[in-house]
């Protein structure tokens, strides 16, 4: 059979187009095509994948952007997947369902750990393992957020493999007594395969909808004007944040697993 380096090695450039020496040593993981062209619009470089189940592009800096689709089984696969490369740092950015009222559309969130309602973590660790970002890399960001002038809340974020459940009181009684701050997809799912495979991990998470209430539901035209008003932000925050990390941040990784 062949080894997990064998089939990693071989699957990061099947699923994105790219091969493993294109990829730089920092990576921006995103569920958006359009933060991906954005991305290869301002630094004039070249998209892979456009026929692949990923697309991913990198600029001059060493900086490379990549779509992973919607999920946290695509979350663990594309992690999984960076085992071929090994990169310093991961952030991503993803949107989020605010579960707080104080949680308003447009603000950003820093989750200091994520609840594993997903059950895919469960394959890499057992479920008391929590799943928690790597502390230095969103030091570095919370640091740059504030540089720029942008507030951020800190908090509990709830990942779900659900993705139709806003019309389910239990569900949502459930997540209130769990005092999570958000929910999403992928981030736990992001937080602990990146423990699993040894590499530096955060999130940078866009609240784009408030679940809690009836007209806080998102829809094709709220999501369209989430996207207009803040999505930019939140990519070039992102962009800023893991091309400075390397040249002003502290070392993310002092001790080895």
């Amino acid at each position: 059979m062949p080894s997990y380096k064998e089939i990693v090695n071989n699957w990061l450039p099947r699923y994105t187009g790219m091969s493993i020496d294109q990829f730089g040593d920092y990576i921006l993981l995103t569920n958006f095509h359009h933060y991906v062209t954005s991305f290869a619009e301002q630094f004039k470089c070249d998209i892979y994948g456009e026929d692949r189940p990923m697309q991913a592009a990198t600029n001059s800096n060493g900086l490379t952007i990549v779509n992973f689709g919607i999920g946290s089984p695509n979350a663990a696969t594309f992690m999984d997947l960076l085992s071929a490369r090994q990169p310093k740092g991961v952030l991503f950015l993803g949107k989020c369902g605010g579960l707080k009222y104080s949680s308003e559309i447009g603000h950003f969130i820093l989750p200091v750990a994520a609840i594993r309602g997903e059950g895919t973590g469960d394959d890499y660790f057992p479920p008391e393992v929590p799943a928690l970002p790597s502390f230095k890399l969103h030091k570095f960001v919370s640091q740059k957020m504030v540089e720029k002038g942008h507030d951020y809340r800190t908090g509990v974020v709830y990942t779900t493999n659900r993705r139709v459940w806003e019309h389910d009181k239990d569900f949502l009684a459930r997540l209130r007594k769990l005092k999570s701050i958000a929910i999403d997809m992928e981030t736990a799912t992001i937080f602990i395969v990146g423990h699993h495979n040894q590499i530096a991990r955060g999130a940078l998470l866009l609240v784009s909808d408030v679940p809690v209430i009836p007209e806080g539901v998102k829809t094709e035209k709220s999501d369209t004007g989430v996207t207009e008003k803040w999505g930019e932000t939140h990519l070039q925050l992102g962009i800023e944040a893991m091309t400075e990390i390397d040249s002003k941040g502290e070392k993310i990784k002092h001790f080895k697993y």
